[in-house]
């Protein structure tokens, strides 16, 4: 039983591990898109002046 409680610790820090990589991605990703629609040729801020 002991052994049991020891592999799911160390499952759920592998799985926790995992979607804390894919949370950042993501969140990379839209930073980027973010900030190529402010920015870009046709970015809003072109489009303001």
């Amino acid at each position: 039983m002991k052994k049991q409680i020891i592999e799911n610790r160390y499952n759920n820090k592998g799985i926790t591990l995992i979607a804390l990589v894919i949370t950042i991605i993501i969140l990379l990703i839209l930073a980027g898109v973010a900030i190529r629609t402010i920015t870009g040729e046709d970015g809003l801020i072109r489009k303001s002046k």
